[in-house]
């Protein structure tokens, strides 16, 4: 048998600076590391002859380049990047990055910062990439089990405090108003951007405790819609690394309803569109279970919409129904309530109008075309005029309806309406919807009123 080639290892010239500049031996990083790695349940069992081979070039494996870092961070008293350390591994940082959810913060800053420079550097690998059911999964269990980190306020870099977090607040707000108004085809570029330039440099600047735990929570909700934009410019494989990374930065902020959420509204919408309907109701089941009496009834509503969509799609009639009963449940709560003017400001879009949406995408699937026709136009009737993307999705799920029914000139006259409020978006979704709508009249081709709605399709196209 040949024999194994031998590749030679660099010595860690930046590890072994950090490690002097840190005034640390050998034997007092590992204890650290080992200590650091236990807050995260890690059962690390480094010496000093561990260390002695880090400095000749070996690379440890899974999460411990990461704690190893904030190990040394903790002791300079600033934050250490794997890459600082050493041991980004050449490829880990590209192909891979943003779809490990950090067992540290600071490896979660390090994650999310190298997925905005990356997004802003239009990588290959990024706008290329599939996505792995497993992919959306795995970072739901790691965030049920993980514990809450310690803690998040920094000490080094510009300081950082609560206006800081509000500007950040405040141009979400105003980036959600344009995208549903417009499409994300319009606007991404304006997110990405502002997420690389200036919400990388917050993040990596100083602040107390309390205002670091409202800028985590404010940078996920930002980089959740950076998520939903590429699903809307259809760039799933992308969707998924934003979804990932928000997950874990909600995890630093210590909101478990917003990591619900993330699990809920994103990755297990994703999962719809990519067709893993187990995986739908499995995403959605872990952000009932994982942020269980932390969430109010208007959030619980939203949870258990998602979950029917998956039993939708998997078939299953009796489950979808009892899913779908809780969540009307739960809305019913939630407009019963008095202080439903506490809930927070990522679940106050979800009104009558948005779970009928959800309801009639599950009565479609589900083969139920007259309950999805009548689901589908309540949530065209409750959309504002400005929530154009979403009427353009309700009109289409109507006319989807009415295929189902047979009703070919009520469908053709239903997508015409949709055709034109899309005509003043950029949304790859309603383009999707439009595609699927086309299907669904193939049958009926010959027929002039969908002979004049494919000509109206072909001269919006062009």
């Amino acid at each position: 048998m040949a024999a194994r080639p031998l590749v030679a290892r660099q010595p860690n010239e930046r590890l072994q600076a950090l490690i002097q500049e840190a005034a640390c031996s050998n034997a007092g990083l590992a204890r650290r590391v080992n200590m650091c790695g236990a807050e995260h349940g890690l059962d690390l069992r480094y010496d000093k002859t561990s260390v002695a081979r880090w400095l000749r070039g070996q690379q440890p494996r899974g999460r411990a380049p990461a704690v190893i870092a904030e190990a040394l961070g903790r002791k300079l008293g600033r934050t250490v990047t794997i890459d600082e350390i050493g041991m980004a591994g050449g490829k880990n940082l590209a192909s891979g990055v943003g779809l490990q959810f950090s067992p540290t913060v600071v490896g979660a800053i390090e994650q999310v910062c190298e997925l905005w420079r990356s997004d802003v550097g239009r990588r290959d690998f990024l706008s290329g990439s599939t996505v792995a059911a497993s992919a959306l999964v795995e970072p739901s269990r790691d965030w049920l089990i993980t514990s809450a980190d310690p803690q998040v306020a920094r000490t080094a870099g510009a300081r950082v405090g609560k206006a800081d977090v509000a500007a950040v607040r405040a141009t979400t707000e105003a980036l959600v108003a344009l995208d549903h108004q417009y499409g994300s085809g319009h606007v991404r570029p304006v997110v990405v951007h502002y997420l690389n330039s200036v919400v990388s440099g917050l993040l990596a600047g100083s602040y107390r405790e309390s205002v670091g735990r409202d800028l985590f929570a404010a940078v996920a909700r930002l980089t959740e819609l950076a998520g939903y934009m590429a699903v809307d410019t259809g760039q799933p494989g992308l969707a998924q690394r934003y979804y990932i990374q928000a997950l874990r930065l909600a995890q630093a902020a210590g909101d478990r309803a917003y990591g619900g959420y993330v699990l809920a509204a994103s990755m297990s919408h994703l999962a719809a569109a990519l067709g893993n309907p187990r995986e739908i109701a499995q995403l959605a089941r872990a952000a009932q279970e994982g942020a269980r009496g932390q969430v109010t009834p208007r959030a619980r509503a939203m949870f258990h919409a998602a979950e029917a969509r998956g039993h939708a799609l998997l078939g299953d009639a009796r489950a979808c129904q009892t899913s779908a009963h809780q969540a009307i449940t739960a809305l019913e709560q939630a407009d019963a309530a008095p202080d439903s003017g506490d809930d927070p400001p990522w679940i106050q879009y979800f009104d009558h109008a948005y779970l009928a949406d959800e309801l009639a995408h599950c009565h479609r699937d589900l083969g139920q075309g007259e309950a999805a026709g009548q689901r589908a136009r309540e949530a065209v009737e409750g959309h504002p005029d400005a929530r154009a993307r979403r009427r353009a999705i309700g009109l289409l799920l109507m006319a989807a309806a009415h295929v189902q029914q047979r009703e070919v000139e009520e469908a053709c006259q239903t997508g015409t309406r949709a055709l034109e409020l899309l005509g003043q978006l950029r949304s790859h979704r309603g383009a999707e919807y439009l595609d699927d709508l086309q299907q669904r009249l193939e049958p009926f081709r010959d027929e002039p009123v969908v002979r004049e709605f494919s000509a109206r399709l072909e001269v919006a196209a062009a």
